[in-house]
């Protein structure tokens, strides 16, 4: 009887020793699958971003190439220091060029000082809770509305009521407004990232809030900062939304003197002389080298948010 039962309890043994290998097997085979399609979907998905990468490399050479080939025997001296004209031969963008830089010698203050104290409040200052979480849900917002609706907002407030018109301050406040979002958020992100530590080194040595803010938490955040601050306002610069809805002309003969001047600006040129192509084909090769001068103006302001990350940069 013993001999019976033990005979049978073998049996079960190797019975579940074999169910035991099976799973394992088929846990191996399905295990093995799952890798195999994991890799494939890797290969496949490397391959899709590289093509798009090359695709988007390729759009931008041919952009640049045509834009270059354009603006050869344009783009000159001559080009540079003229005024603009009703003769394609004889026009020029000095008074663009110093519309622009008068245009964010109201942008960069504006935005610098609104958007870099609104960020410090918010983070530094403002009781945590609900209504602190709606003004950086909206702020955030904000940062993604069309700049035509700044335009707009620009015209009624600063074109109408405030009865700008089409001035460099009214253009300059309506950019201002456009990019301040993207620099109270640079800055919000910016002063997050400074190690609580520091601020309570300061205060154990005896700090008030404003002088570790000022010596603290400022100068540890700086980076971060001018270089969301410098991209915003490289965004401001190549802006021609708002500045069409604001009724910035076209054709200005004088150049700018002050900040209620009428004012025509880079892009602004750029794309009514696109327009007029149809009619005077040579405005193409105005637009293109107007597009060269735009171009090397955003990268040196980038180049300059790269080196002041790189060198600024601090590391705990």
């Amino acid at each position: 009887m013993n001999h019976h039962n033990n005979s049978d309890n073998n049996e079960k043994n190797i019975g579940l020793n074999n169910e035991g290998k099976l799973k394992t097997f088929l846990n191996k085979e399905i295990t093995n699958k799952r890798m195999d399609n994991r890799i494939l979907l890797d290969k496949v998905g490397r391959k899709l971003f590289s093509l798009s990468i090359l695709f988007a490399l390729t759009v931008l050479a041919i952009l640049f190439y045509r834009i270059g080939a354009q603006s050869i025997g344009w783009l000159d001296l001559q080009f540079l220091t003229s005024n603009l004209s009703i003769f394609p031969e004889k026009a020029g963008i000095y008074g663009v060029i110093i519309g622009s830089f008068l245009l964010m010698a109201v942008v960069i203050p504006v935005t610098l000082i609104l958007g870099i104290s609104t960020a410090i409040y918010l983070e530094e200052y403002a009781n945590k809770g609900r209504f602190q979480s709606f003004i950086n849900v909206n702020i955030s917002n904000l940062a993604g509305v069309p700049s035509v609706i700044f335009g707009l907002l620009g015209l009624t407030v600063f074109g109408r009521l405030l009865n700008l018109g089409s001035s460099i301050l009214a253009g300059g406040l309506t950019l201002s407004l456009l990019v301040l979002p993207i620099v109270v958020v640079a800055g919000q992100e910016a002063i997050r990232a400074v190690p609580g530590f520091l601020r309570d080194g300061a205060y154990a040595m005896g700090a008030t809030k404003w002088t570790t803010v000022r010596t603290v938490v400022l100068p540890s955040a700086l980076p971060g900062i001018l270089t969301g601050s410098i991209l915003a306002i490289s965004r401001a610069i190549g802006e021609t939304a708002p500045l069409v809805v604001l009724g910035i002309p076209a054709l200005i003969l004088r150049v700018p003197h002050s900040i209620m001047s009428d004012f025509t600006a880079l892009p602004i040129q750029i794309y009514y002389w696109t327009l007029d192509t149809v009619l005077t084909p040579e405005y193409a090769n105005l637009a293109a080298a107007t597009i060269v001068v735009l171009l090397v103006l955003l990268f040196l302001l980038n180049s300059v948010a790269i080196v002041i990350r790189n060198k600024y940069q601090r590391r705990y």
